[in-house]
C-alpha cells in the first residue's frame, strides 16, 4: 500500500526535525569543547619569581661634539650650504649696516622728492641702482674680504672663527674713514664703555651703528644740497603765479617741466654719482 500525501509530508517534517536536532548537539559539543579548552589555557599557573634589579651603568661626561670640517680638513658641502643659506637670509641687514647702500638710496630717493616726481622712478629702479652702485663702491673691500677668508676658509686652510676674524678686517677699514668720531663716542657713552686708544680698538657692535648715523648724516646733507635749485624754481613760479594773479593753478605744474629741464642740463645724475662714489674715496 503506498502513502499518501499527508503521510510523505509528516516523514518529511519529522526528517527535517531530527536533522536541526542533530546540527544542534553538534553545536553544542564544540561550543563545550572550545569553552573546557579556553578554561584550561587561563588556569592560573605556579608563580614566577622577580627579576632581581639591574645595577645602574656610569653617567658619562655628556658633551656632544660637533665636527664643522670633513675628513680632508676641507668644510663639509652641508655646513657650506648651512652658511650660504645663512648668508642670504642676513644679506639685507648687511647690505644697509655695512655698506654705502643707505648713503646712496637715501640720496636718490631724496633727489626724485625733489624734482617733485613721487613714483618716477619707481622703488625698484632706485634701488637697484644703489644697490650696483654700492657694489661698484664695495668692489676693493669685497675682492679683500674673498682673498683674506672667503678663499681660505673654502680651501681648508682656515676654521669658520678665523675666517670672520679676516673678514671684518677689510669692513672695519672701509667703515671707519666714513664715521665720524662724535658718533663713535656717542655709541661708546651709550654703551656705558671706556673710550677706545685707536680707531682699531673700536668694536664692531659700536662700530656698526656709528656708520650708519654718519651715513644718514652725509645723505641729509647732500639731499638738502639738491633741494636747494628746485626750492628756489618753485619759490619763483608761485611768485609769478600770485602776480598774475593765477592763484588756483597748482604752481608744481608749472614748475615740474622746468625742474626737469633744469636737471638734464646739468647732467643731474651724473653729479650725483659722481659725488657719491668720490664720498667714498673715489671706488675702485
Amino acid at each position: 500500500m503506498k502513502p499518501d500525501s499527508v503521510t510523505l509530508r509528516r516523514w518529511g517534517r519529522a526528517a527535517v526535525m531530527l536533522g536541526l536536532l542533530l546540527a544542534a548537539l553538534v553545536a553544542f559539543q564544540l561550543v563545550f569543547s572550545a569553552s573546557a579548552h579556553a578554561l584550561s589555557v587561563m588556569a592560573p599557573g605556579d608563580p614566577v619569581a622577580p627579576t632581581p634589579p639591574t645595577n645602574p651603568t656610569v653617567p658619562g661626561t655628556g658633551g656632544v661634539n660637533v665636527t664643522v670640517n670633513g675628513l680632508d680638513g676641507q668644510p663639509s658641502s652641508a655646513i657650506v650650504t648651512l652658511l650660504g643659506i645663512t648668508l642670504l637670509s642676513v644679506a639685507p641687514a648687511l647690505l644697509l649696516m655695512m655698506t654705502s647702500f643707505t648713503k646712496i638710496f637715501v640720496v636718490l630717493a631724496m633727489t626724485r622728492n625733489a624734482l617733485g616726481l613721487q613714483s618716477i622712478p619707481p622703488n625698484q629702479v632706485v634701488a637697484g641702482l644703489a644697490l650696483f652702485l654700492s657694489l661698484f663702491i664695495m668692489s676693493p673691500t669685497l675682492a679683500a674680504i674673498n682673498t683674506a677668508a672667503v678663499q681660505p676658509y673654502l680651501g681648508g686652510h682656515m676654521d669658520i672663527a678665523a675666517a670672520f676674524d679676516a673678514a671684518s678686517g677689510p669692513l672695519r677699514h672701509f667703515m671707519l674713514p666714513q664715521t665720524r668720531e662724535a658718533d663713535i663716542a656717542l655709541m661708546t657713552r651709550s654703551a656705558g664703555r671706556e673710550n677706545p686708544a685707536t680707531p682699531d680698538a673700536v668694536p664692531l657692535l659700536t662700530l656698526i651703528p656709528a656708520f650708519m648715523i654718519s651715513e644718514l648724516r652725509s645723505a641729509f646733507i647732500i639731499g638738502f644740497v639738491i633741494f636747494i635749485p628746485f626750492l628756489i624754481i618753485d619759490i619763483v613760479v608761485a611768485s609769478a603765479l600770485m602776480s598774475m594773479g593765477m592763484m588756483m593753478l597748482p604752481p608744481v605744474m608749472i614748475s615740474l617741466p622746468f625742474k626737469i629741464l633744469l636737471f638734464i642740463l646739468v647732467d643731474g645724475w651724473g653729479l650725483i654719482i659722481t659725488a657719491l662714489v668720490r664720498s667714498y674715496g673715489g671706488g675702485p
